[in-house]
């Protein structure tokens, strides 16, 4: 079907159209996970997971991808099936997402896709794992995600552990200042690295429930601020690794893409495969852990958006 607002062709999944005509809560998710961020089958059945998570807690689930040229809101179970199992996927932001529309071809969405498409979908809260940011180095490469860039553009709450430990947190947090974006850490004063609770820095605000955050959101929109928040949820204490046990696998790891001169969007995915081979496995356990709390508390803000 055509979106008749937007003229994209696009397809919503049954849940996800009830869901909006009645004015459920709706919680957006991420496809790179899926294909990029993590192997077979652990993948599908993450994501089914991190979907039965927000149905519990109350809304309804929205994975995101683009399927043979087809915006998809909302994925059925055989098409999540297929699409973690599916080779040669276009990992899409904001600068090639439509030509992977155009071409008809397949592709997984960002933190910045899938912020657009929530957006253009009526979908205000969104729930992933970690945003990407400014890289290491970027003094020399300029490596700076584009979801920093779309957090400040796109008015969508994206719940997330942070930013990745292997970026340079303190740069990706002075640029979402610059661009006006909200940086609230969830129940803590500290700023989440991922992985870990603990960054060690402090974060520059904090609320403590999900109602104070669908009222942020709320005030925003009333004062015509463009752009979205950034919702930095810890990893449960029971699930994380510490920041001086995980760093040493994380600089080794580095240290590895940059003498392969591995660079640009296949960065990422080396390093999270490099780091689940040096902790043998634990990253992912980690990883999945805290993509389910971030869907749980997206539920939580999305019900209280509704609720309001």
């Amino acid at each position: 079907m055509t979106d008749l607002k937007s003229g994209l062709p696009m397809m919503y999944a049954p849940e996800v159209v009830a869901a909006l005509d009645t004015g459920a809560p709706i919680v957006a998710l991420e496809s790179t996970i899926i294909t990029h961020g993590m192997p077979y089958p652990q993948n599908v059945e993450t994501a089914r997971m991190v979907e039965a998570d927000v149905r519990a807690a109350g809304a309804v689930p929205a994975t995101i991808a683009v399927l043979d040229g087809v915006l998809h809101i909302g994925l059925t179970d055989t098409q999540l099936e297929a699409l973690a199992q599916a080779t040669n996927v276009m990992k899409v932001s904001r600068a090639d997402m439509p030509v992977c529309i155009a071409l008809g071809a397949t592709g997984a969405t960002t933190v910045a896709a899938t912020m657009i498409a929530a957006e253009i979908a009526g979908i205000k809260v969104f729930a992933t794992g970690g945003i990407g940011g400014v890289h290491r180095g970027a003094e020399e490469t300029f490596d700076i995600s584009a979801d920093l860039l779309e957090l400040g553009e796109t008015a969508v709450t994206v719940v997330a552990a942070g930013p990745k430990a292997i970026l340079d947190i303190p740069k990706t947090l002075e640029v979402l200042e610059t661009h006006g974006v909200p940086v609230i850490a969830y129940g803590q004063d500290e700023i989440p690295a991922f992985w870990s609770r603990a960054s060690g820095l402090k974060a520059p605000l904090r609320l403590d429930s999900p109602e104070d955050i669908a009222r942020a959101m709320q005030v925003r929109a009333a004062m015509g601020l463009k752009g979205g928040q950034l919702i930095a949820n810890p990893i449960p204490e029971a699930d994380e690794i510490p920041q001086e046990v995980i760093m040493p696998f994380v600089d080794t790891a580095l240290k590895e893409a940059d003498a392969q001169g591995i660079s640009a969007k296949e960065v990422t995915p080396f390093l999270l495969q490099r780091i689940f081979e040096l902790t043998e496995g634990r990253s992912l356990t980690s990883n999945i852990a805290l993509v389910r709390n971030n869907a749980r508390l997206a539920a939580r803000i999305a019900a209280a958006l509704c609720a309001k």
